[in-house]
């Protein structure tokens, strides 16, 4: 086909396909050739039969060359503008979906639909959406009313005199704000005159006095609350008070009781799996499969979120994937030996974890023991080595 026929300016002008019967059909082209008539692509299927191409404009001007030739014509295909407004037009409801559609695109992607915070730790979130808010930057605001980059980040570090500096950007309809915390030095305790006692009663086992006065010694038994290393040193005149400070440690007895099931239970999927799909704008979803209650008793979800994206521009449209899995539970039994090792191992954990990263079982004995009801009972005796110094402030004498 000629460079004529896909020019933009014929595009926009129209032309149609126009298939042409006639004894004289030799004649009415030479015509048309005559009266300057834009006609191309000229395809003859026979000596009175041909198809070709012609502008809307100069289609109306063939009508007479076709009466005085005694040709007839029949149109194959229109191309062009005209002919889409023509459809559109016959189309009134499509048309006004179509544009309405187009403007609740644009309206939905002029709104702030979410607002995130990063690199906060020691600040409040709320506080700093709080802040935020205040300088109009919030969820279902105009983008358009928001303030420029960095004036909103110069307003944020001036209400946030925690943060080191504020950062905003703008992601689509997404707004992050960016935190790097101030870092405030730590202000030392007041060191107070102060004794070392004893957090719990214990066998001191090893005690080294930095300053202070040691009063217990190794082997000593003592009671929760006893001095261990004193902040009185001197007598009378002489007498002054200092900060104790040192590392005591003893025997701590403890005697938990343990209880283990002899069943354990496991959890297993058993590949039945119920599919939904939703429509997600915004923070609302709209279910379009899956509909009906869930038929298993046990049963676990995992969804997966897309959202329309171009580039960095985020649309507040999306789809949500969604797998419901049946869930069953397998019962296995366990040995007795192992389950009186895994109940006094947990036992054993618990207690160090809550007597200090220093603490160590010296002994352990299983005092009591018996099954019953499917389970294993004990009462175990441990001997816990651990640190048992604790700061107890000195009252100044009235």
């Amino acid at each position: 086909m000629p460079v004529l026929k896909t020019s933009i300016l014929l595009a926009l002008r129209g032309y149609v396909l126009i298939e042409v019967r006639g004894e004289h059909l030799e004649r009415l082209i030479n015509r048309s050739t005559e009266k300057r008539l834009s006609i191309w692509d000229i395809r003859f299927r026979g000596d009175s039969h041909a198809e070709l191409y012609i502008t809307i404009k100069d289609f109306f001007r063939l009508r007479p060359l076709l009466k005085e030739t005694g040709c007839r014509f029949h149109v194959l295909r229109r191309h062009g503008f005209p002919f889409v407004l023509d459809r559109l037009e016959k189309r009134k409801l499509f048309v006004a979906g179509m544009i309405g559609f187009v403007i609740g695109i644009y309206l939905l992607s002029s709104i702030v639909w979410q607002v995130n915070v990063e690199g906060n730790e020691h600040i409040d979130k709320n506080a700093i959406l709080q802040a935020a808010k205040e300088e109009g930057v919030y969820k279902l605001q105009w983008k358009f009313r928001l303030k420029s980059a960095s004036e909103l980040s110069k307003s944020l570090q001036d209400k946030l005199p925690e943060a080191a500096w504020v950062g905003v950007e703008l992601h689509g309809t997404h707004v992050t704000i960016k935190v790097v915390e101030a870092v405030i030095p730590d202000k030392p305790p007041l060191l107070n005159p102060r004794h070392l006692i004893a957090s719990k009663s214990a066998m001191i086992t090893s005690i080294f006095a930095e300053k202070g006065r040691p009063v217990a010694k190794p082997n000593m038994y003592v009671k929760k609350g006893d001095i261990l290393i004193s902040g009185i040193l001197g007598e009378g005149a002489y007498q002054k008070s200092v900060v104790a400070s040192g590392q005591v440690k003893g025997l701590v007895w403890y005697a938990p009781k343990i209880e283990v099931p002899l069943v354990q239970q496991y959890k297993v999927y058993t590949g039945d799996v119920r599919k939904r799909f939703y429509l997600v704008i915004g923070s609302r979803a709209l279910q379009l499969t899956g509909y009906g209650n869930i038929p298993y008793q046990q049963f676990e979800a995992q969804s997966e979120r897309k959202t329309l994206q171009w580039r960095d521009f985020v649309l507040p449209v999306g789809w949500l994937r969604e797998r419901v899995m049946e869930v069953g539970v397998v019962e296995q039994p366990v040995d007795p030996q192992e389950a009186k090792a895994r109940g006094l191992e947990q036992a054993k954990g618990e207690i160090l974890a809550a007597a200090g990263k220093d603490a160590k079982v010296v002994s352990e004995k299983i005092l009591h023991e018996k099954t019953e009801n499917g389970k294993v009972y004990m009462e175990a005796h441990l001997e816990v080595e651990e640190s048992i110094a604790q700061e107890l402030p000195i009252m100044p004498a009235p």
